[in-house]
């Protein structure tokens, strides 16, 4: 699975449900200031800046893999932070990071085992991974939905077979995997958060049907997500299930 492009231009106006989960998560990490840390994931820098004021004498390392995405976190952020475009499941440090912290990422990676061996390799001994993505269940209506209208016409004909690129995992498996791994103080759980959508369309867009657009030619976008709005609703409610993860790299 490659790493999925963005309309960064859109995305900020439309993204502050995920901005704000993301904050709660960066709030888990206890810092004094002098770490390394890396995001693993930035988009467009937002939460990415509430790292890096929190760093006042440390160093941000953050990665993503949208092109779009990277360009706009460099204009947005300071030049102190260091804003990459790179594949997690290549990701590679030149001195390994006091913690990870990765937030709406972690389900567009198909291989969770390869993802979390690379970040595990990234950290210090006893480094931290605190992190939160969709999980088992997320946006299962909007989900529902997406497939439905990839099995009509028009949209058959660039759909049909397409089982998705979302990976959304259960704490128990993950758990599972972080422990067999090597981690240590493994902590996984779900929440759950609703979230109310008043332009329908423009979120369903630019934020939970990316995937099957980016399948489609420009001249059916349009007409997708005017038939998924039409399935769902509008206003719309949006269950959201995120996976939350807690751990530690191995001492040794």
């Amino acid at each position: 699975m490659s790493p999925r492009d963005w309309d960064a231009a859109t995305y900020p106006r439309l993204s502050a449900p995920i901005e704000a989960m993301g904050r709660d998560v960066l709030w888990r990490l206890r810092l004094d200031g002098d770490e390394t840390v890396l995001d693993a994931g930035c988009g467009t820098g937002r939460v990415t800046a509430v790292l890096a004021e929190r760093l006042p004498h440390g160093r941000v390392i953050a990665i993503d893999g949208s092109r779009a995405m990277v360009e706009e976190a460099r204009r947005r952020l300071p030049a102190s932070v260091d804003v990459r475009e790179g594949d997690l499941l290549e990701l590679a440090v030149e001195e390994p990071v006091d913690a990870v912290v990765s937030t709406a990422t972690f389900h567009w990676i198909g291989d969770h085992d390869r993802l979390f061996a690379r970040i595990r390799d990234a950290l210090k001994p006893g480094g931290r991974l605190v992190a939160q993505c969709g999980g088992e269940g997320n946006v299962a209506a909007v989900k529902q939905a997406g497939f439905e209208l990839a099995a009509r016409e028009p949209f058959a004909e660039h759909l049909a077979g397409w089982a998705g690129d979302c990976n959304f995992q259960s704490p128990e498996a993950t758990e599972t995997r972080l422990e067999a791994l090597g981690y240590t103080d493994v902590w996984t759980w779900a929440t759950k958060v609703a979230v109310d959508v008043d332009d329908v369309a423009g979120y369903l867009g630019a934020i939970c049907l990316g995937s099957f657009l980016e399948r489609l030619p420009e001249e059916l976008h349009d007409p997708f997500v005017d038939a998924a709005v039409e399935v769902l609703g509008a206003p719309l409610r949006i269950d959201y299930v995120r996976l939350n993860i807690l751990a530690r790299a191995p001492l040794s």
